[in-house]
């Protein structure tokens, strides 16, 4: 490690942490050259996670495009900052799990509205709209037919218990 203040390339360790989270290690070296002392960090080098879209086009990954589909889904809602940063994530680690470097957009979207689903179904309807590019009022009421039934199947529990 070349010291930032003489920029000789001799140094040696004289303490490693690893961080709080645990996602590096900080080092405190002291430069053999000069005797002064730095801190250096070290990680691990991952490849940036890459999202193909329906053109083909390959962007980076990009966890506020999420957040902010999800605000607007969400807008007039009861639903929480944590509950949105909490599909964010949820969302970011199932395609990182799922796939090594390239997520189609696809995915990303089919993620997104089984959390919603689950959430709230008004934001779950109105960001499928956006994704599923709706076209007229039948795709928008085929959508909603699989809600329109599980909660009809809801209510007939309730009513015989």
């Amino acid at each position: 490690m070349r010291c930032p203040y003489c920029k000789t390339d001799n140094d040696r360790v004289i303490d490693s942490r690893s961080s709080s989270d645990g996602l590096s290690i900080r080092r405190r070296r002291q430069c053999l050259g000069c005797s002064r002392r730095f801190t250096t960090y070290e990680r691990v080098e991952s490849t940036p996670m890459r999202v193909v879209k329906k053109d083909g086009m390959r962007l980076p990954f990009d966890r506020d495009k999420i957040r902010n589909g999800l605000f607007k889904a969400c807008e007039k809602r009861p639903v929480s900052k944590e509950q949105i940063e909490t599909i964010v994530d949820r969302v970011e680690r199932q395609c990182s799990e799922a796939f090594d470097n390239e997520v189609p957009t696809s995915m990303i979207g089919n993620l997104v509205m089984l959390e919603l689903r689950n959430l709230d179904q008004v934001a779950y309807v109105r960001f499928a709209s956006v994704y599923r590019e709706f076209k007229d009022a039948s795709q928008f009421l085929e959508e909603l037919r699989p809600l329109i039934e599980k909660k009809g199947g809801e209510a007939e529990e309730a009513q015989s218990s």
